[in-house]
This record gives structure tokens, C-alpha cells and sequence, in this order.
């Protein structure tokens, strides 16, 4: 799959950015907040017959979420961010597009749902807190260390496909997120805290 197939986003962004309003929006859901922490991979999205790929870098803090996807040469294709006062999507020509919510803003701006929610707790090899209202995260297998090999959550199954040796932090490298409608494949290059840890530097080849 080629990077190439990223740049029909501006021009995607362009149409939707005209959407107007943001009416019946749901609610952002009462899940508490990972410990910060930053990334910087690749992902990779498939839905409704199509395909998008970027380098991502995700910089979660104590009260808001920054993602940044990006060409392989560094041009922005579009600015994610999210704290108490809603999301906001920024595109390459600097036009906002605002929801309620990440999820929401991303499946109507992008075509595809970003979980951030729930991804910040996933990302790091662990169900998401749930709220008394939600179905119980079902972790399925671990592996000889005691960490998840998959999960399912929230209408999402989350497999682990990669994590460091045992004697480094345990943070997952590679996984593969499944919707109803999407998949999506997160590969992490570099990982800065999550854990307290300096800044891991990892190889992790997209694999297809």
C-alpha cells in the first residue's frame, strides 16, 4: 500500500469542511483520562472499499490530544485536536471542521472513525475503563508475559500483533483494530512515556 494514496484527503476535507453545523452530536462518553504520553508510527485505515495511510503522531496530554497526519515528507494532511471544549480538525489549507468529539468529527470529516476514547488506554495493552452502562471489555489470550494478545471492546476487537522483549516497558509496537465497518492498523515507530519511560525508539515494519 503506497503513502501516495494519502493525498486525496485535503481535497476530501475541502467538501466536507462545508458541511454545516454539528447538531445531535452524542455527548463525549465519562471515560478518565490515560497518563500522558506521546507516539510516532504509521497507520493505516481500511473502509468502505478504500484505504488511507499517513504518519501519525499522537500527543496525548493530562487535558487534551493532539494527532498530526502526515506524508512521508513531513507535508500536513490534517491537525486533530480534542480537550474540554470539543475537537477540532484542521486541514492542509487551515479550513476547521468541529465536532463534540473526536469519533464523531473523524467519521464525518475523514469517512472513517478515529476510537480515541478508548484508543488511549489500547494503545498502551489495556481495556478502557467502563462506564456501569457499557458490555465488559472480553480479553481473550495473553501471551507468556501476561500481556493481551486481544480484546474486544466497545464493538471493537483490538489484537496485539507485536510488543517489545519482556525486559523493555511491555508497550505494544503493532496492533490491528476491527468495527463494523472499518480496520485499522497502528504500527508505533517511537513511544515517549506512558510509563514513566524515556523515549523508545523500535523497528516495526508495516507487514501486509
Amino acid at each position: 500500500m503506497s503513502f501516495a494514496r494519502a493525498l486525496w484527503l485535503p481535497a476530501t476535507l475541502a467538501v466536507l469542511f462545508g458541511l454545516g453545523g454539528c447538531a445531535g452530536l452524542p455527548p463525549a462518553p465519562g471515560v478518565p483520562r490515560a497518563a500522558p504520553f506521546e507516539v510516532l508510527g504509521r497507520v493505516l485505515v481500511s473502509y468502505d472499499g478504500r484505504a488511507f495511510t499517513a504518519n501519525v503522531r499522537w500527543l496525548h496530554a493530562s487535558d487534551s490530544d493532539e494527532i498530526w497526519l502526515m506524508t512521508p515528507t513531513g507535508q500536513a494532511l490534517a491537525h486533530v485536536r480534542e480537550d474540554g471544549e470539543g475537537a477540532v480538525l484542521t486541514g492542509a489549507d487551515q479550513t476547521q471542521y468541529r465536532a463534540a468529539r473526536v469519533e464523531a468529527l473523524t467519521r464525518r470529516a475523514l469517512g472513517w472513525e478515529l476510537p480515541m476514547t478508548r484508543l488511549q488506554y489500547w494503545v498502551r495493552g489495556t481495556p478502557a475503563p467502563a462506564s456501569p452502562a457499557d458490555a465488559p471489555a472480553e480479553v481473550g489470550e495473553r501471551d507468556e508475559a501476561g500481556r493481551i494478545r486481544q480484546l474486544t471492546q466497545d464493538g471493537w476487537r483490538i489484537r496485539y500483533e507485536h510488543y517489545p522483549p519482556a525486559r523493555n516497558a511491555g508497550l505494544p509496537w503493532r496492533l490491528q483494530l476491527a468495527g463494523a465497518t472499518q480496520s485499522m492498523r497502528l504500527v508505533i515507530d517511537t513511544w515517549r512515556g506512558g510509563d514513566g519511560s524515556p523515549a523508545q525508539a523500535v523497528a516495526a515494519p508495516v507487514t501486509r
